[in-house]
């Protein structure tokens, strides 16, 4: 979190219900990534889900078909076709907000204290990528717990620790999926299933816990992305401009209609 702010020049927020500095207890306009707990009963063991307590990292899942760039009217939110970056462009933005109502995991937040405000939400640190870096929370990260590589060599790493023995000794790389940095340690219990690889058509960000993805706060969704149902539907309704046109025939009835009604009344 704070590798976060230093690289996106975030300040800070006080958390009024704590009464702390820099312990948020959700995402914001000043807080792009968030570690969040769970705990469960005596909360003695660590990533499982009875008695357990495990963390999550919250940020934005860079989801391979958006809602937020699918809803946005004037291009304010985009894809990149080669990174797969969804990001914020503010010179766009009309501050409609539908990106913010849209997303299904509640990720971009608005400025709402601010006369000229924005939107605010992870970009995957895409100004250190253009400068040959990866993400600061990946690098700071000391256990590897999160992990910064190409889609494909990461879903290949979580099928491998799914096959992996819980408690056994294994090596686990940091920072980058294919570093040579690594770490051996115990294996730990993974759930059964990977979220994110079919989430709402799938998302650049995956995850593998212990604990019940609902638990630790990730919803739970359908395969199909929402963008997908919308569109078809658009994409059906106006093909050919066949809707509108018989919407403004059904108008133009409903006028005359009511004009020579009118006409007969006057008689």
């Amino acid at each position: 979190m704070t590798a976060c702010r230093e690289a996106n020049s975030t300040h800070p927020e006080f958390n009024a219900e704590d009464k702390l500095w820099d312990a948020p207890l959700d995402l914001s306009a000043l807080t792009l990534t968030v570690i969040k707990a769970y705990s469960e009963g005596s909360a003695e063991n660590k990533d499982q889900e009875k008695d357990g307590f495990a963390f999550v990292k919250k940020s934005c899942l860079h989801c391979i078909d958006p809602s937020c760039v699918s809803v946005c009217p004037v291009s304010a939110m985009t894809k990149d076709p080669a990174l797969g970056i969804v990001s914020y462009n503010p010179n766009n933005c009309i501050g409609c907000r539908y990106c913010v109502a849209a997303c299904p995991f509640g990720v971009p937040r608005f400025e709402y204290d601010k006369t000229i405000a924005r939107l605010r939400k992870c970009e995957m640190c895409k100004q250190r990528q253009a400068d040959g870096k990866i993400p600061a929370c990946a690098e700071i990260c000391p256990t590897g717990a999160t992990l910064f590589g190409q889609v494909t060599a990461l879903r290949a790493e979580a099928e491998r620790r799914h096959q992996l023995t819980a408690g056994k000794l294994a090596f686990f790389p940091r920072r980058t999926v294919d570093s040579r940095d690594t770490q051996e340690r115990p294996s730990p219990h993974y759930n059964a299933k990977t979220y994110g690889l079919i989430e709402v058509g799938g998302t650049q960000v995956c995850y593998l816990a212990g604990v019940p993805f609902d638990k630790l706060g990730l919803p739970v969704l359908p395969e199909k992305s929402f963008v997908s149902t919308s569109e078809t539907i658009q994409h059906t309704v106006y093909k050919g401009m066949i809707a509108p046109a018989l919407l403004f025939g059904c108008l133009l009835f409903a006028v005359r209609r009511h004009g020579n009604h009118n006409k007969n009344e006057d008689k």
